[in-house]
């Protein structure tokens, strides 16, 4: 054989090598296929179950990620008090995505990606004190796990409330558990007194509420009428005497009088902002029902018209009620044999509702709307008369319609809501409803120092979900970042501009909107809406506000100028 046709030595290594490398590429390029056709396809998709293999590598990650003095520190709290109080702040911050039994079969948690983990599940229990204590700390990123900047006690108070949430979720019946459906009947009403001794803590905050006052006897509360009634009054003279009931405290005072087994508004009120007294009449172009009553106030009762929302169990037949006001059972049903066995399935518990049931307990007042059957007996009610929270505010009441591009009595063109009382009507067209959000996931019922009772005072409240960058936005570095305005101004409050005054209670007092959308000066200029730039700079123009909000470079022109 020819020396020609041998190969060297170590050209022959080379080849092999050559093919052993070839032979690596392509087997890592087949692996790669193959993770890249099982995992990203659909990756982004937040409603879609992840592959296992997806969920086992970022859980590994996730715990190799806290550093290990982090991992093993011991929480201090073991008494019951720091339980409670655990238990209060993961109601207000965390059951919304991991629901109160920490299940986390929420409808907002079932839109995020990745899902928020089950609080009571064997894998979570198993988790360190420290571990837990870091993440809710810092927040985990690229979900929606927010960084909570709470103090020390507070984060241990909630770790030790999670670690008692197995036991929390044994004590749910199995229906409720599974989905969160209202509760069956619970006997009858006893009062809110009769729920004072074992709840002391939250009847002290209720009773100061104006929610527990609202309507009061001028005979057992002297103090009740806000003007001094003994003066000449410019609109409708009357007397001590003729009050058998006082309604309202903060916008607008009226008076009731007793007719019979009636109660009769007189057709007058107090305008408490401005100190003056006002006529007080429904025309017919008002409410839905003025015309089908007397243009007389003293053929109008007050029972079909306000009293089922202004009281507790008001009956239709004998025009009587439990209690006057929005009493414990207005929000949690009957009470009678939870008074008698004292436990979580013997009686209704919004916080335990899914979120269309736990918003329909305030809807059923806090909106305009018709009922279902109409006449009742004979008579137009502006209530839904038959329902409480243990049934479907939706067999019972209708929401006000609109007609989109229609200003009318009760709405914008948008669909805003023009008047008071209409907070509902608002709130279910909103983003936050859609995601699961409720009216207490920021109001707390049962009342608090706050204006409005809502949870935290301020941006603070919106801060919580809606921090810089965060997930849900805004999507900017801060908050004056995200409003072009200075910190701690009026302009950089998040509600200035999300929830404007722009729905009428009296005269020129307004209430905030609840729809939480930003209304543009080129809704304003097209629908003829308030826009929350001109309720503040009354100086400027329409054009002025939108040209500035033009200038922003990070909003959109399109829909600032549209």
């Amino acid at each position: 054989m020819s020396s020609d046709n041998l190969e060297s030595p170590k050209n022959t290594q080379r080849r092999k090598t050559l093919i052993w490398v070839a032979g690596i590429i392509v087997a890592v390029g087949a692996v790669g296929g193959a993770l890249y056709a099982a995992l990203v396809p659909g990756l982004s998709i937040a409603h879609q179950e992840p592959p296992t293999a997806e969920v086992v590598i970022a859980t590994w990650l996730l715990h190799q990620s806290v550093p290990a003095q982090a991992k093993n520190a011991i929480n201090p709290l073991k008494d019951l008090a720091d339980i409670a109080a655990g238990r209060d702040l993961y109601r207000e911050k965390c059951e919304t995505c991991h629901a109160y039994d920490g299940g986390g079969k929420t409808t907002i948690g079932a839109g995020q990606y990745p899902r928020p983990p089950a609080l009571r599940s064997f894998a979570i229990q198993a988790t360190p004190d420290g571990e837990l204590f870091y993440h809710i700390r810092n927040g985990i990123r690229n979900t929606g796990m927010p960084a909570w900047n709470l103090p020390d006690r507070q984060i241990w108070q909630l770790v030790s409330y999670i670690r008692h949430l197995p036991e929390v979720a044994s004590l749910v019946p199995a229906a409720a558990a599974a989905d969160a459906s209202p509760p069956p009947d619970h006997g009858r009403y006893v009062g809110s007194l009769a729920c004072k001794g074992c709840h002391e803590e939250v009847y002290a905050r209720w009773i100061k509420t104006r929610m527990a006052n609202v309507v009061r006897d001028p005979r057992e509360h002297p103090d009740a009428i806000i003007p001094d009634i003994t003066k000449p009054n410019p609109v409708f003279n009357f007397t001590k005497d003729d009050v058998a009931l006082v309604y309202g405290s903060r916008w607008k005072q009226r008076y009731f009088k007793k007719i019979g087994d009636d109660y009769f508004p007189l057709p007058v009120q107090w305008d408490v902002y401005h100190q003056t007294w006002s006529k007080y009449f429904v025309p017919n172009t008002g409410d839905w029902w003025a015309a089908l009553y007397p243009p007389d106030n003293f053929q109008r009762p007050t029972g079909p018209l306000c009293d089922g929302c202004h009281s507790v169990n008001y009956d239709i037949k004998t025009k009587t009620v439990t209690e006057w006001n929005v009493g414990c059972e207005r929000c949690h049903g009957p009470g009678e044999a939870h008074v008698r066995k004292p436990v979580r399935e013997t009686v209704a518990n919004p916080g335990r509702f899914d979120y269309v049931h736990a918003s329909d307990t305030c809807i059923q007042c806090h909106s305009q709307g018709q009922p279902k059957t109409k006449p009742i007996e004979g008579k137009y009610y502006d209530w839904p008369v038959g329902y409480d929270v243990t049934k479907n505010l939706k067999d019972y009441w209708n929401l006000e319609e609109h007609k989109l591009g229609e200003t009318t009595f009760t709405h914008f063109a948008d669909g805003t809501s023009h008047k008071n009382r209409m907070q509902g009507n608002d709130f279910v067209q909103s983003l936050m409803y859609a995601r699961g959000v409720t009216c207490f996931s920021c109001h707390d019922p049962h009342g608090g120092d706050n204006v409005a009772m809502v949870r935290k005072q301020g941006n603070a409240l919106c801060l919580d979900c809606h921090g810089p960058n965060a997930q849900a936005g805004p999507h900017a570095p801060s908050v004056e970042a995200h409003t072009h305005h200075k910190a701690d101004s009026a302009g950089s409050e998040c509600i200035a501009c999300h929830m404007p005054k722009i729905e009428q209670t009296i005269a020129d007092q307004n209430v905030r909107s609840h729809t939480f959308r930003f209304v543009t000066p080129g809704d304003t200029e097209t629908l003829k809406i308030p826009n929350a730039c001109n309720l503040c700079h009354t100086d400027k123009s329409i054009e002025w506000a939108k040209a500035a909000l033009e200038s922003w470079p990070d909003r959109s022109p399109w829909r600032m100028s549209r």
